[in-house]
């Protein structure tokens, strides 16, 4: 399978290769909190693939299995829901995730918060970047993972709040 995210950028100043976020979760979960969950990590890896590429659930089930694709769909958004709906049901769903999806779900929030704080994109407000720190801890304080070394990486991404 090609990079699906190979034409993608970031949203930051110098518009960085989308690709690097993905590898940031993954790296931040095997790394950083030391998971060796190989179904775990390629998720993280392909979190953000079935919601921003075309690429479906059936092609990630064939490719990399059902475990797999079913970690990717409970972190997946649903493009056609307009925004602000998206962001209250990452929250109001947030306590039904798998351990997996879960422990996904805090790394890319984590690496989101690192990015925000390190490389902003050049057109959010102060009162922008506030609202998606604060968005971002109510959906990690709703997952059923609570405390060790990830939300130790999530609080200490959160204390960057301006």
């Amino acid at each position: 399978m090609p990079c699906k995210h190979s034409t993608q950028r970031r949203k930051d100043v110098d518009a960085s290769p989308y690709i690097n976020h993905p590898i940031a979760v993954a790296s931040l979960l095997a790394v950083e909190a030391g998971v060796s969950d190989l179904t775990t990590l390629q998720a993280a890896i392909l979190h953000d693939t079935i919601e921003d590429t075309e690429t479906s659930f059936e092609e990630l089930v064939a490719r990399f299995g059902r475990e797999v694709a079913d970690i990717v769909m409970e972190v997946t958004d649903d493009k056609a829901l307009p925004k602000e709906v998206r962001k209250q049901l990452q929250v109001a769903h947030a306590h039904k995730k798998s351990n997996s999806a879960a422990m996904v779900k805090i790394a890319d929030k984590t690496c989101n918060l690192r990015d925000l704080a390190n490389s902003p994109p050049g057109d959010w407000s102060v009162d922008r970047k506030r609202e998606y720190y604060d968005w971002a801890k109510k959906v990690v304080d709703a997952l059923p993972l609570q405390g060790g070394v990830l939300a130790e990486a999530f609080d200490r991404a959160f204390s960057a709040r301006a």
